[in-house]
């Protein structure tokens, strides 16, 4: 789908964004920043003029079933939120639905993964346990018809799939992400992206995992993250 970019919106946003992170990530610590970001994020999609047209609604649980990348700030966010608002039984249903579809990712090569359904360990009675903490891949998801989310997930191999999506609601929660994502980097935290699954487990795993994060090292000893290209390159502060 092709669209013309909205320049004023997007550099709006990355330096807004970026101003903000910055001072939270300085003066709250990285993880209280990105608290306070999710609600911005949050509202900066439902203030996009074409949000009325999208198809996603409670229940719709398509999307639930693919792959997800994270950061590692995600990862022990969810982490917090998750020991601080489930029932123990939950959480332990959750641990142990991450360990059993970390170690299915983990003999998944990168295309491999992008065309296996895996249920998120979030996923419960089709909708998600941890919505207010979910991870930024997640609130940026967006479809203006679920056909295309339904059919991807019944074919797919099928890469050439293109659900229809809101330009703007996708360019402001694009800048909005690239900006905090910005933010942290240049204080000297890993950016770097990760399978939530094989995430999760690590965190869980490694005792040392958020101690390392927090000390700008990188975090996952058995894991490689990726580099995410700055989409909005050009136009960042």
């Amino acid at each position: 789908m092709e669209f013309a970019l909205d320049i004023p919106l997007v550099r709006d946003i990355l330096e807004r964004e970026y101003a903000l992170a910055r001072d939270e990530i300085r003066d709250l610590g990285v993880l209280g920043a990105l608290e306070r970001s999710r609600h911005r994020h949050d509202a900066r999609i439902a203030a996009a003029p074409d949000v009325g047209t999208l198809a996603c609604c409670a229940g719709c649980a398509w999307c639930c079933y693919f792959t997800v990348d994270v950061r590692a700030a995600e990862v022990f966010g969810i982490l917090d939120f998750v020991e601080k608002s489930l029932a123990p039984e939950e959480k332990a249903r959750i641990n142990a639905e991450v360990r059993a579809n970390a170690l299915v990712f983990r003999k998944l090569g990168e295309l491999e993964r992008t065309t296996r359904n895996v249920k998120c360990p979030f996923l419960k009675e089709g909708r998600c346990s941890i919505y207010a903490a979910r991870p930024q891949s997640c609130r940026n998801y967006h479809a203006t018809n679920a056909a295309g989310c339904q059919q991807s997930y019944e074919e797919p191999e099928d890469l050439d799939i293109d659900p229809e999506f809101a330009p703007g609601v996708y360019q402001a929660g694009g800048a909005h992400v690239e900006a905090f994502s910005g933010a942290m980097r240049d204080a000297g935290y890993d950016v770097r992206v990760y399978e939530l699954n094989c995430a999760l487990d690590a965190a869980l795993s490694e005792p040392g995992a958020r101690e390392r994060f927090e000390s700008r090292l990188m975090p996952f000893a058995g894991l490689d993250g990726e580099e995410v290209a700055a989409e909005f390159d050009d136009l960042e502060p």
